[in-house]
């Protein structure tokens, strides 16, 4: 697509651009053309949990148990546990979840859940090389009363396949992790919060989303990613993960946002630490990412991906009607430094202008 905005044009388009709520304060603007409109409107009030800390592990318990009403019932239905971590990268710990919010969420768990515990990932690389590399396995020797055991997802590589968008707007084949649409599990994401390199800010929904795909086993051939198709242009990435959530939405349990250590800059493998010291807990996955977008200082707006999942009735966005429980958003917001290419991430907002915008 061709370059049309520079940094004069975003601070231009940023004076009239459309807002849901407000506006936080950002280092950068940006050309918001895109008002959404909902498909089906989300009626239903949201609760998320926004709690702040300084041990890690006590952090993830106390917010779980914060929204303890909401967990329970959701919980007592389902036959075993998935946790979802977020090991984009296997060797950076900032990049991945930390085993001690695994351990926070486990201590939540034991006196409500006996196991079994499944701690499955479908990493870009080597899934069970991260695991020992961010020390996993003693995560479950600790636990083994409550059966926790460690899956690789490509490993497993059972899959159920759904249709998303190439770069070129045609039809392509995707593979998800079966696990992640099991019923009889209970899945909790354990998602960080870091900036992105292509839709801004990586939370609950795109732990999720871009951690189905599969790729192929290890020492497999031929190679094969699924992941790689959803990086075929900006605004097809925020569409496809649109319909991932769509096919996943119903088999989602908690989502757990560890804010104790965040990443700006070039995430969400490359960036800095914030030591931001929350967390973010809602059985709403859409509600618990706009209260992390809040507290990261990023426009809501900005995010296409979490709004179309608004607007198609995945979870609540519309911050007035999402109850926050423990900390104020503005009391513990900070202003996250984006990416170094957010000019161009941005562009989903602005015309698509490849296709004559009239024929016959």
């Amino acid at each position: 697509m061709k370059d049309t905005f520079s940094r004069r044009g975003f601070l231009h388009w940023a004076a009239a651009a459309p807002v849901l709520n407000h506006r936080p304060a950002t280092a950068q603007q940006a050309p918001a053309r895109y008002e959404p409109q909902p498909v089906f409107p989300v009626e239903r009030r949201s609760v998320v949990a926004l709690l702040k800390g300084e041990e890690r592990r006590k952090l993830i318990h106390d917010t779980l148990q914060a929204i303890d009403d909401q967990i329970r019932p959701l919980l007592k239905r389902k036959k075993y546990v998935v946790i979802k971590p977020n090991n984009v990268s296997t060797v950076n710990q900032l990049a991945a979840t930390h085993a001690d919010t695994l351990r926070g969420i486990l201590d939540y768990l034991a006196p409500r859940f006996k196991g079994p515990v499944v701690i499955a990932e479908s990493s870009a690389g080597d899934t069970m090389s991260g695991y020992e590399n961010f020390k996993y396995p003693q995560v479950a020797a600790e636990f083994r009363s409550q059966k926790v055991s460690l899956v690789d997802l490509n490993d497993e590589a059972r899959y159920q396949v759904i249709p998303l968008l190439t770069p070129d707007l045609h039809v392509q084949p995707v593979r998800l992790a079966a696990r992640l649409l099991d019923p009889d599990a209970f899945i909790i994401s354990a998602g960080i919060l870091k900036t992105h390199n292509t839709v801004i800010a990586t939370l609950s929904v795109k732990n999720m989303t871009l951690g189905a795909p599969l790729h192929n086993r290890p020492k497999e051939t031929p190679r094969w990613n699924d992941k790689r198709k959803y990086h075929g242009g900006v605004r097809q990435t925020h569409y496809n993960m649109m319909l991932t959530a769509q096919k996943m939405a119903p088999y989602w349990g908690l989502a757990l946002l560890d804010g104790y250590e965040g990443m700006e800059g070039n995430g969400p493998a490359s960036g800095t630490p914030v030591p931001h010291r929350i967390a973010i807990a809602s059985t709403d996955f859409i509600a618990a990412d706009r209260v992390g977008v809040e507290v990261m200082g990023i426009d809501p707006n900005w995010i296409g991906y979490l709004q179309y999942c608004w607007q198609v009735g995945v979870g609540q966005y519309d911050l007035a009607r999402i109850d926050v429980r423990g900390e104020q958003i503005g009391a513990v917001r900070r202003t996250y430094r984006l990416h170094k290419d957010i000019e161009r991430e941005l562009q989903w907002l602005g015309p698509l202008n490849e296709i004559p915008p009239k024929l016959g």
